[in-house]
């Protein structure tokens, strides 16, 4: 396991980690918090979180970082691993009374060196646009909260908009509002515009603009957070419910569905292509979810406690041609275990069309390796690597070759690395790459007796208890409700006529791209692992019961119950020895308090724990970079509101 230590050391906060591009640095230089650096109260406050933007300053400091702490709410310039953080001189500070901030995000496409837009969501249910540069408060959204009084739990500009933007409440509804309507005297009257399987889409009637444009209700319970696919066409929804949904946000159309392995969700991602979404929640575990497929396709245990953040890191994830040798990945307590293979990288251009090679038939196979990482309760951070032999289990790997007409593990001369045929002949034969559309049963448990090695080849994964427990499942490349929602008689789609044709939304949606990967490849080959039994239920003890999100939180237990016994074992919910097991490359204890934020920027980390003390972790080789010019700030001002 990464995670070492017992006794004392298990106390022990890092300062720093290795993998095998080198190791991470935390600066201490670089901590950001309130001035006085005192921790912080947080029992029964809100998270902290952190939001960044690049404002394009001339001299060289762009970056500027906002964070909340209680009612606190501070923005300063980001010096990130050039400078020492200057606490005394924030750019604005703000301290609201009656209310606390719980989110925020800024809009980066409107952001310039003299203004940005910053949205700020509220535990009584208001959002407030202000500009910290120009230190204006330009307007208060549900502020008579005629449109939701719950919390905020999530608040983000639609992508390529600059007026649009999304707010979600822990009553479940989320609401597209427009920054240029009013909200109107009087609550809203709503008409409905599509309704599916545990969501439905209303329209606010009204003979004037007004916002909210549009409501949405999703699941039961509080909707804990959602975010955009990075070309803005998608919507990723983590509910308490337990239920990650994926909608086509123009059509508002249902694309898929999972179910938490127990418990709600709290956080989710998207993969720099949009082509894999992480969520975790309060089953201790990361879940990798594939937006093609519309099914789990990995879980990874780490965590002993809920896991707050998920994120990917788009400067480590790689895309690389797999007949070339492929290189360690993993933390330095397993380099000892590597077979000696050269290194050989081909740099990348585009991720997507690497990724697109990766599945023709004509082109040289990729290789790819994502790197994201997950933030928890228990004060670990984790890092994980998800790994070709877990992303494309159907097609033999490079160094590996794969039996799939038997049920049998065939050793590759060339490197001596084992892999397991993880699916029947039917499927195999089919010659796709996961994407089976019926070749495949979900119940094959007794179709075979074969054991399988106790590794898995080039992934920090652990090994399948009984693949043949429940094969691969069917995927489903289209939107279809029946077959990605968990009760057995779908309830069909409907449509009013206002909705049909397209977008729901009179706006066009930018697609932003998808980023360019660096390509520091890191593939893992690891000796045999004895299997692991998975335990649950062992964590509660880390849970602060006194907070009362949480309390609010566990209120739904009996409904998440009801809903694991209906899914369990199904595309939505395999069970746990039905999909492979990752073990995390880094697990450390960074905190002394809960962590909130993960944030992958390009020469650091970022993370936040509930003191309020938001930290900087040097990626390898960038401790040290010196600013090219120095920066002076604006004199501190405090606003009360």
């Amino acid at each position: 396991m990464a995670a070492e230590g017992g006794g004392k050391e298990t106390n022990e906060i890092k300062t720093q980690f290795t993998t095998r591009e080198g190791v991470y640095k935390l600066l201490t230089h670089s901590e950001y918090s309130r001035p006085n650096r005192v921790p912080f109260n947080s029992q029964g406050s809100n998270p902290v979180k952190v939001s960044f933007v690049n404002v394009n300053d001339q001299s060289g400091n762009g970056d500027r970082i906002c964070f909340n702490v209680g009612r606190e709410l501070y923005f300063y310039i980001y010096k990130g691993v050039r400078k020492a953080a200057d606490l005394s001189k924030p750019i604005d500070k703000r301290i609201y009374k009656g209310t606390q901030p719980t989110c925020h995000d800024f809009n980066p496409l409107t952001a310039t060196a003299d203004s940005v837009s910053l949205l700020v969501g509220f535990s009584a249910g208001q959002v407030q646009l202000i500009d910290p540069i120009k230190k204006e408060t330009s307007k208060l959204f549900n502020e008579e909260r005629l449109i939701d009084k719950s919390r905020v739990t999530c608040v983000r500009w639609v992508p390529g908009s600059e007026s649009l933007f999304l707010v979600a409440h822990s009553s479940g509804s989320m609401y597209l509002y427009n920054v240029e309507n009013t909200c109107g005297t009087t609550p809203p009257n709503y008409q409905l515009l599509k309704q599916g399987e545990n969501y439905a889409v209303h329209t606010c009637k009204s003979k004037s603009a007004r916002n909210p444009l549009l409501r949405w209700t999703v699941g039961e319970g509080a909707l804990n957070e959602f975010a955009f696919s990075p070309d803005g066409k998608f919507l990723a929804c983590a509910s308490q419910d337990g239920f990650l949904r994926v909608f086509g946000f123009d059509a508002a159309e249902l694309h898929g569905t999972m179910k938490s392995y127990f418990g709600g969700l709290l956080c989710v991602c998207w993969s720099p292509d949009g082509q894999y979404i992480v969520a975790g929640g309060e089953d201790d575990l990361v879940t990798v979810w594939s937006f093609s497929d519309c099914r789990v396709i990995a879980r990874g245990h780490g965590h002993k406690s809920w896991v707050s953040v998920v994120a990917f890191d788009h400067c480590t994830t790689s895309v690389e041609d797999s007949d070339l040798p492929a290189e360690f990945s993993g933390s330095d307590e397993e380099y000892h275990e590597q077979t000696n293979f050269g290194v050989g990288r081909d740099r990348a251009n585009s991720a997507q069309s690497r990724l697109s090679k990766r599945n023709s038939t004509d082109g040289r196979p990729v290789s790819v390796t994502y790197r994201f990482g997950s933030v928890g309760q228990d004060t670990q951070m984790c890092l994980w690597d998800l790994t070709e032999d877990i992303l494309f289990p159907h097609l033999p790997l490079s160094r590996t070759r794969t039996h799939t007409n038997v049920m049998s593990a065939t050793s590759s001369p060339s490197a001596g690395t084992v892999t397991a045929a993880t699916t029947t002949a039917a499927a195999a034969s089919s010659g796709t790459n996961g994407s089976n559309t019926g070749s495949t049963s979900g119940n094959n448990s007794g179709n075979t007796t074969n054991s399988l090695p106790a590794t898995l080849p080039r992934s920090n994964s652990l090994p399948h208890s009984n693949p043949q427990g429940g094969t691969t499942p069917n995927s489903h490349p289209s939107s279809n409700s029946s077959t990605t929602t968990a009760t057995p008689t779908p309830t069909p789609t409907t449509t009013t006529p206002a909705s049909k044709g397209g977008s729901i939304i009179d706006s066009t949606f930018i697609a932003t791209g998808v980023s360019k990967f660096a390509t520091l490849s890191l593939h893992d080959s690891r000796k045999d692992r004895h299997e692991k039994d998975h335990k649950r239920n062992h964590s509660m003890g880390h849970i602060n019961s006194k907070s009362s999100d949480k309390l609010n939180q566990l209120s739904s237990s009996r409904t998440a119950k009801a809903d694991a016994a209906k899914t369990l074992g199904t595309t939505l919910c395999p069970r746990m020895e039905e999909v492979p097991l990752l073990e995390p490359l880094v697990c450390k204890k960074i905190a002394h308090e809960r962590l909130t934020v993960l944030i992958f920027l390009e020469d650091c980390l970022v993370t936040a724990c509930q003191e309020g003390f938001v930290c900087t972790w040097a990626r390898p080789g960038k401790v040290g970079l010196l600013s090219s010019q120095s920066h002076t700030a604006t004199p501190p001002r405090g606003t009360v509101v």
